[in-house]
């Protein structure tokens, strides 16, 4: 496995977040050595879900409102439905995203998380997959959609589903550890 030792990740999440879409990509980044931040749109906590149940609650370590990008390495967007389509709408999400963009560094988008990537403005000519209703949306705003486990397009990884877990979290691993693109 890649050494992410001396890296810095950053999970942008709110309420809705489908909790093994956070918790199972965060284990494998920091099992490699890199330190993460859970970044959201409140302070406080967030309220993970388990499809549509509740689940655990996850501490914020820093608003988005604060957040800088140029201190993290890489970014990712887990799914869940709520979670994006809260993120979506908050500006301070959306220049956070779109920052990591602009510099070139590698994020992990699984499920519903590429839905906060099309208001960001950053989807359009490339690649990528997601839960498959956001297909749709996805092509609207530039982007070609493809059915695959796990893509990667210039340093975005992005995958369908939790069953696509594995191969998501090893990607995203390899992609951070690879750095800029």
């Amino acid at each position: 496995m890649a050494s992410l030792s001396g890296k810095r990740i950053a999970f942008l999440a709110t309420d809705g977040v489908e909790e093994v879409e956070y918790t199972q990509p965060r284990e494998a980044v920091e099992s490699a050595g890199a330190e993460v931040d859970l970044v959201s749109i409140k302070p406080g906590s967030i309220q993970s879900f388990n499809h549509l149940d509740k689940s655990k609650t996850y501490d914020v370590d820093v608003t988005v409102a604060d957040a800088q990008a140029d201190r993290y390495d890489g970014l990712v967007l887990p799914g869940g439905v709520a979670n994006p389509d809260f993120l979506r709408t908050d500006p301070d999400a959306l220049r956070f995203v779109r920052a990591f963009f602009d510099a070139g560094k590698p994020v992990g988008a699984i499920c519903h998380g590429p839905w906060t990537m099309i208001d960001a403005g950053v989807v359009a000519g490339r690649t990528l997959t997601s839960w498959p209703s956001l297909r749709t949306d996805l092509a609207n705003a530039g982007a070609t959609w493809v059915d695959e486990e796990c893509y990667v397009d210039n340093g975005l990884v992005t995958s369908r589903k939790p069953d696509d877990l594995p191969a998501f979290c090893k990607k995203i691993v390899e992609e951070f550890a690879e750095g800029r693109h």
